[in-house]
């Protein structure tokens, strides 16, 4: 049985796994798509400055922009009191300074956390979540997010998803060079151009699966990172029973939370897209997936001593 600290130390050391091979994966397609087009080094860096500039607008204002797309309100420390001061003191606890409070005016209970780090960080959580936990379970859920904020869970994701995007870019951009007609083909002999043609097709592959791929590793980080975030929370809260009891009641829920769409989904503490089942069975039906499945985490939360 596994003791909350070395449950922590399991998941960072599998995030940091993730993390190595998805930034070795990048480097891969960004090297066959140079090698395919033979434009050379400027044109895989000039499409990675490209979307350098175009992502730092979602690296600094990102959570600005997902607050107000959930329709979310500044929390007032007297309307939602409770919210405020189970925040307050769990930060106190985590050393960390206290994020800005939003409410979601929806009565499907859920919460999530956003912002580049802890000077810059946000809580969100519906009022349903507010009304249907009693305050240990909103300690629970609370501790969760504070734990991504903490850990920089929401800058590492604003990262992967700079990432994934900057594979999307140069898969696109690498599809229409084709139709452009571009970058220098090695005709000058039948060997040379036989090993052309077979970087061509992989890069074509690659062009195709690699924007899938991508997706996959993110949400293997995602999934891994709630996982990380629910022993912090028990770290925090020292009980486990509140944030079990909250992953239950939010995941048993039948209203569905009408502010969520597909590119916020992974930021909640539970999916808020009610799935009633897989039609995929065994463990590639959980691979688009951007949570563990409840269970597990329950598994994994009873285990913690």
């Amino acid at each position: 049985m596994l003791n909350v600290y070395e449950s922590v130390d399991s998941n960072k050391r599998k995030s940091w796994l993730i993390m190595i091979l998805f930034v070795l994966f990048i480097t891969g397609v960004v090297y066959l798509f140079d090698k395919a087009l033979g434009y050379g080094p400027g044109f895989i860096g000039l499409a990675l400055i490209f979307s350098g500039f175009a992502s730092l607008a979602s690296y600094y204002w990102g959570d600005k922009m997902i607050l107000a797309l959930s329709g979310a309100r500044p929390a007032d420390k007297k309307r939602d009191f409770q919210f405020y001061t189970v925040t307050e003191n769990l930060c106190m606890v985590a050393q960390i300074p206290m994020p800005k409070l939003y409410v979601i005016n929806d009565s499907a209970p859920n919460a999530f956390a956003t912002g580049r780090d802890p000077k810059h960080a946000a809580v969100c959580a519906t009022t349903g979540l507010l009304d249907k936990l009693n305050r240990t379970e909103l300690e629970g859920v609370v501790g969760h997010e504070l734990t991504h904020v903490r850990n920089f869970d929401t800058r590492l994701m604003a990262i992967v998803t700079i990432l994934i995007g900057t594979v999307a870019l140069l898969s696109d951009w690498f599809m229409r060079s084709l139709w452009w007609g571009g970058g220098k083909r090695n005709n000058d002999n039948e060997g040379g151009g036989q090993l052309q043609a077979i970087l061509m097709v992989v890069a074509i592959l690659a062009a195709i699966l690699a924007p899938i791929i991508g997706q996959l590793i993110q949400l293997a980080i995602s999934r891994r990172r709630e996982y990380l975030a629910d022993a912090g929370s028990v770290m925090l809260t020292r009980q486990p029973n509140g944030l079990i009891q909250a992953l239950e009641k939010i995941s048993s829920d039948p209203d569905p939370l009408e502010a969520a769409n597909r590119a916020t989904a992974h930021l909640y503490i539970v999916n808020p897209f009610k799935e009633k089942g897989h039609a995929m069975v065994g463990w590639f039906s959980h691979l688009f997936d951007t949570h563990p499945p409840i269970p597990d985490r329950i598994k994994a939360l009873e285990a913690m001593e």
